[in-house]
C-alpha cells in the first residue's frame, strides 16, 4: 500500500490496482512450476523407466508368455550361461519386466505382424485375398 486511502474512490483504485498485482503475481507463480517440472523431467523419465524395470504389466497374457520364453532361452541360457547365479536371476526378471510394458504399449502392431505370419497364403507365397461379396 503506497497511500492512505480516504475516499471511496482511493479504494476502488487500490483495489484495482491489487487485483492487477494478485493476476501479475499468480502468471509468475505458474511460470515458476513450470520451470521446475521441466527441470524435474529427467528425474521423472528415469523414475518411470526404473518403475519399468521392476513391476509387470499384467495384461496381454500369450505376448508376455511368449516374451518370457524367449528370454528365458536367449538371456538365460545363451548370454548368460557363464554368469552367477544373481546375474542369471536378476537380469531376466528385469528384462521380463520391461518387456512386458514395452508389449503393452505396442499391442496392436505385434499382434498385427504375429497374425500376418500365420495368415493364410497361395501357393505363391502371398495372403490370399478373402472374397466378403454375397454372389
Amino acid at each position: 500500500m503506497t497511500k492512505t486511502i480516504r475516499t471511496y474512490k482511493d479504494m476502488l483504485d487500490e483495489k484495482k490496482r491489487l487485483e492487477e498485482l494478485l493476476v501479475v503475481q499468480k502468471q509468475l507463480v505458474r511460470n515458476d512450476i513450470m520451470e521446475i517440472k521441466e527441470s524435474l523431467r529427467p528425474v521423472h523419465s528415469a523414475l518411470s523407466f526404473a518403475g519399468k524395470l521392476v513391476t509387470r504389466e499384467k495384461g496381454n497374457f500369450f505376448l508376455n508368455a511368449g516374451a518370457n520364453t524367449l528370454i528365458d532361452l536367449v538371456i538365460k541360457k545363451m548370454v548368460l550361461s557363464r554368469a552367477g547365479w544373481f546375474t542369471k536371476l536378476v537380469v531376466p526378471f528385469l528384462a521380463k519386466n520391461y518387456s512386458s510394458h514395452i508389449i503393452s504399449e505396442k499391442k496392436d502392431a505385434l499382434l498385427k505382424k504375429l497374425f500376418s505370419w500365420i495368415g493364410k497364403r497361395n501357393a505363391n507365397g502371398k495372403e490370399e485375398e478373402v472374397d466378403t461379396s454375397d454372389n
